[in-house]
This record gives structure tokens, sequence and C-alpha cells, in this order.
């Protein structure tokens, strides 16, 4: 069993390997002519808000242009992560213009980070912590999976096959994403801070982040310290640079995509979500095409990545000179 297990592991490395010798660079620019319909709760969120998509996009663009240190603070971190600084404004920008609206100043963010090391609430479901959740038999394949991303990527994957929507030991769980069954406990769909990360992306990345940028790691058993780093703006401008190099190796190791120039496609899998289990479908359908003849496909941008990449021009004159 162990030689068997090896000899996949290599097979995989092998793999990887040739997929990033053979990545086909992703060009510039949008593959859809007109932008993608966009989602009807960010539609009725923004009429709610009596506000509209140009309005919140024309308020988070000043932010940023007014905030000279923000915007140095977003270059220095992603050079940190061997990204273009570009990748990281895009998904800020599509955050706020299609999630929720961006705050006049930056300093409210650290105010509400520290504010939330004060708070009472757990990540939990019906009166079951996510400590114990997880300690559940069905999760114990997850046990040797080697660090944060690993870890709660398999978690996130073992809640979709045998909990989503099923009653399992005379318990009802939710149709709903793992991430907003148990990592949301103030209300429905929240994310929070300038990057709008969710707190199980935020556990997924937290090795990278202490490895590359040495800030303390984050714990499920500590929600208010998830949470607090979340909002933090100069903390939080790591976890988003993570999340998007997270996207870019995936793609280039899994599908044999180089995305790294194109901050659509990576604003697109930030927003969404799951890059690895993407760039595998994705490998899979081109697999097919060849086989019959047919011109591989390439990574789409959704709605909100087509926003980024026809303003790009714009956002790039974000970027300061290093």
């Amino acid at each position: 069993m162990a030689l068997r297990h090896s000899i996949l592991a290599g097979l995989l490395l092998v793999c990887a390997a040739n997929a990033v010798e053979a990545a086909s660079l992703v060009p510039p620019g949008n593959r859809h002519e007109e932008q993608p319909p966009v989602p009807g709760a960010s539609a009725s969120r923004t009429s709610a808000g009596k506000t509209t998509f140009e309005a919140k996009y024309k308020r988070v663009y000043q932010l940023l242009k007014n905030d000279v240190a923000l915007r140095e603070k977003i270059r220095v971190t992603a050079d940190e992560y061997g990204i273009d600084p570009t990748h990281v404004i895009g998904a800020i920008i599509g955050e706020h213009t299609y999630n929720v609206d961006v705050y006049d100043r930056l300093q409210t963010y650290y105010v509400k980070a520290v504010s939330y090391l004060n708070s009472n609430f757990s990540f939990s479901y019906e009166g079951e912590g996510i400590a114990d959740f997880i300690e559940r038999p069905e999760f114990a394949e997850c046990d040797d999976r080697k660090g944060s991303y690993a870890l709660w990527s398999c978690r996130e994957v073992v809640w979709d096959k045998a909990f989503r929507g099923r009653k399992v030991d005379g318990k009802r769980f939710p149709d709903d994403r793992f991430s907003a069954v148990f990592f949301q406990p103030l209300y429905a769909g929240q994310t929070f801070g300038i990057g709008q990360l969710n707190p199980l992306t935020a556990l997924q990345m937290t090795d990278i982040v202490n490895r590359v940028s040495g800030y303390e790691k984050i714990d499920h058993r500590d929600p208010q310290k998830v949470y607090q780093t979340i909002m933090d703006p100069d903390i939080t401008l790591a976890y988003i640079s993570a999340t998007i190099k997270k996207s870019i190796d995936a793609y280039r190791e899994i599908a044999g995509f180089d995305i790294s120039k194109n901050p659509g496609i990576t604003a697109t899998l930030y927003n969404v979500g799951n890059p690895a289990t993407r760039a595998a479908k994705l490998a899979a359908e081109n697999r097919l095409r060849r086989k019959h003849g047919q011109d591989i496909k390439l990574p789409e941008e959704n709605y909100y990545g087509w926003l980024v990449n026809d303003r790009l021009e714009e956002l790039q004159a974000l970027v300061p000179a290093s």
C-alpha cells in the first residue's frame, strides 16, 4: 500500500511538472464580448442600498486613488507573493463593486478589526462547534493532509459529499457551502474587510501567510482572532495576495494555464473560490477536447472578472511605481 501511494505521488509530481513546463499563457483581456449576467442577489443588494454598480466602482476606486499609503502596501505585499499588484487591486475593486460598498476611510477597517476581539460569537451550527464537527469520522481522511490549504480544502470536500443537504446521525444539514454554514456566525453570506474574505478562505491560507509574511497563524477555535485578521487592512492584504497566488499556481500546475497576466481570471477565481477544483474540471474538459480534435478551452471570466479586464488600464494606473 505504501509503495502504491509512493508511485501515485510520484506520478502526480511528474504531471504537475509537465503542466508547469507546458503552461499556456492566457492572454490579457476578456473572452466574452459582453459582460456575463450579474447575479440577482448582487443586483438586489445594490438596489437596496439605493446605489448602482458604477457608483460603487467609483467609490472604491476613489478610496484607492486617494490613499497613497494603501496602494504602496498593496504593491509591497503583492511583490512578496510574486504577483502583479493589479491582481490585488482587481479583487478589491470587484468585491466592493458587486458585494458590499466600501467604507469611506481605511481607518474604519482598523477600528472594526479591534472590535471583533471583544465580540461573542462562535463557528458553529445548531450548537455544534466546528472543532467538534471536524472530529466526526467522515473527516478522518483529511488527517494526513499537510498544510492549512490542503487540510481545509479536504474538509470542504468532505462537507460537500457527506453532509451538505443530508441528514447525518439524525441531524439535517443545510444545502449550502461549508463556509456559509459554519463560518458566518453573524449573518448569512457575510464577508469582511477590504478584501471581503470569508473565514474559511483565511484559514486555508494561514500557513502560506505565516511563512511568507510572518503573521501569526489563525485558528478555527478562535473566531474573534480570525475576524480581526480579516478586518485588519495590513494583514488582510497578505491573505488576498496568498489567495490569488494559490489560484495562479493551481491553474499552472493542474490545468496547464498561466493566468498571471490576466487579472480578470484571477478576480473571477477570487470571487467564486475553489481554484484547484475548477482547474481540475477545466483540465478534464480539455483532455476530452484534445481527444476529439477540438480546440482547448481557455479559462473564462465571470461578470466580476469581466469588469476588472474591462477597466484594466484604470486599475493599472493605481499601481505605484516601484
